[in-house]
């Protein structure tokens, strides 16, 4: 099924860059509304048209739009079905019906391949605001893969902890000193034998937030490992790995690591640690972080902000490496498009000091206040107000934001902070289409393996008959492939 889609898909691409590769003189120009407007289909995940929020938002950036650009643009936001949101929103590209703009959140590369998206290089060189807010790896990324675009901070997860928690146990000091995997599993045993929590530390579904503290511990530093000859080995079938992965099983078996975390949904995940069962949780770095600490302090008082926990230190420290091969999420536009000009212009604005007011803070009145020429930031703003597009590491604004509300909470600024600190580039690399599937194959296997070898459902000798497997089911040739092309 999923072949045909995409034979379908594919004659459906050609049709479209046949139809595009007429010439300018015959592309289609874009078609003003009855009044005026310029319509602008954009395509993101959870705004649809039945969302009040959404339709709030995007009522106030074509007024904003309007107003500061007097561009006279007509937003209509894409119902995307629920479900899985690449899943669903391939659907929708099948069928014909492209956006404008479009949020990708994987299997983009597959629509990039057809010719169908943008490629936004000459667009941001010669943007107004755009091109002075990326960040360094928004660069490499670009270089690499130019048809995503996600202005924000590394999308890393770093481990968090209540403080009032912290202040009572006697390993915390050592942890923060010198947080290596010993010392973290003291901590973890501490908060469970002080009755404090549950369980030490929980995680959603698999271990992959498990690894943002404590790969490079293990000195799985990178995608690709030098193999002491000369070469390189995936990281998950090394020795680095059965060792971490050794360590994960003993979590488990003491009853630190949750127990039901195979199974455990992000929200479940997250009401435990509100609820104090889950003495660490792992958020994603600044925003994300700062709605956990507003929402731990509102079930269990101001002492229980959150403090940032320092990624594992080892044979090497900090928090994972991260992949530059492309964006893994990020705003395209459509090369059919008819409004591709007007579509960039949109997102560069949104770049402007006027355009972050709005995406950025919110709304004056309800998520901010003028007081005193300065930019108050209300309680509803940290309890629920999220940006939708750039959040650039450098502020610009026209009214400077009150020392008294910053845009992030001290936890959230601090999460931020640590990840800039810990940046180290991955050497990963985009597996060619052909190999896709048997990659996928692949993962299932290592994901198998490490959740039994993890549960004690087998025994870590395990591991070596995996990585057997691993070889056989498509290694040898992907190890070839990267061999190649990290020389």
């Amino acid at each position: 099924m999923k072949k045909l889609l995409w034979m379908l898909f594919g004659l459906l691409a050609i049709f479209l860059v046949a139809c595009s590769d007429k010439g300018d003189e015959e592309a289609v120009a874009p078609e003003p509304s009855e009044d005026g407007k310029t319509a602008i289909t954009i395509a993101y995940k959870d705004d649809g048209p039945s969302s009040e929020d959404s339709v709030k938002y995007y009522d106030a950036l074509e007024a904003a739009l309007k107003e500061h650009r007097d561009l006279d643009v007509e937003f209509n936001i894409v119902e995307i079905a629920q479900g899985d949101y690449a899943e669903k929103l391939n659907l929708l590209l099948y069928s014909g019906e492209i956006p404008d703009i479009i949020y990708f959140q994987g299997s983009d590369e597959q629509i990039a391949a057809q010719g169908l998206l943008e490629d936004l290089t000459p667009y941001i060189e010669g943007s107004e605001y755009l091109k002075d807010i990326l960040y360094d790896h928004n660069g490499t990324r670009l270089d690499n893969y130019p048809y995503l675009l996600w202005v924000k901070p590394i999308n890393h997860k770093v481990p968090v902890v209540r403080t009032d928690y912290l202040e009572q146990l006697s390993s915390s000091e050592t942890l923060l000193a010198d947080p290596t995997i010993e010392n973290y599993r003291a901590f973890f045993q501490e908060l469970v034998d002080k009755g404090l929590t549950e369980y030490g530390i929980t995680v959603a579904g698999d271990i992959a937030e498990l690894d943002f503290i404590f790969n490079r511990a293990f000195g799985v530093t990178s995608t690709w490992l030098e193999d002491g000859n000369g070469g390189y080995v995936y990281k998950k079938v090394s020795n680095a790995e059965k060792e971490k992965l050794a360590f994960y099983a003993e979590l488990y078996a003491g009853g630190l690591l949750d127990n039901q975390y195979l199974t455990k949904q992000w929200d479940v995940k997250e009401d435990d640690f509100y609820n104090n069962k889950a003495g660490v949780i792992v958020g994603t770095n600044g925003k994300v972080i700062d709605l956990y600490n507003t929402r731990i302090k509102a079930v269990n008082g101001e002492s229980a902000e959150l403090t940032v926990l320092p990624g594992a230190s080892g044979i090497s420290s900090g928090y994972a490496a991260t992949s530059v091969t492309k964006e893994p999420r990020g705003l395209a536009i459509s090369s059919q498009s008819p409004n591709k000009n007007i579509a960039f212009e949109i997102l560069d604005f949104l770049a402007s000091p006027e355009g972050m007011k709005l995406d950025l803070l919110g709304y004056e009145g309800e998520h901010y206040n003028i007081e005193n020429g300065e930019i108050v930031l209300t309680d509803k703003y940290y309890s629920e107000w999220f940006s939708r597009f750039w959040e650039p590491q450098t502020i610009k604004l026209d009214t400077a934001i009150s020392e008294r509300t910053p845009l992030l909470s001290p936890p959230g600024q601090a999460s931020t902070n640590a990840v800039i600190e810990s940046y180290e580039a991955d050497n990963d690399f985009t597996i060619p289409e052909e190999n896709i599937s048997q990659w996928d194959a692949m993962e299932n296997l290592y994901k198998e393996y490490a959740a039994d070898i993890i549960t004690g459902k087998v025994s870590i000798d395990a591991f070596d008959t995996f990585v057997d497997e691993w070889y056989g089911a498509g290694g040898e040739d992907i190890t070839k492939l990267a061999n190649e092309k990290l020389k």
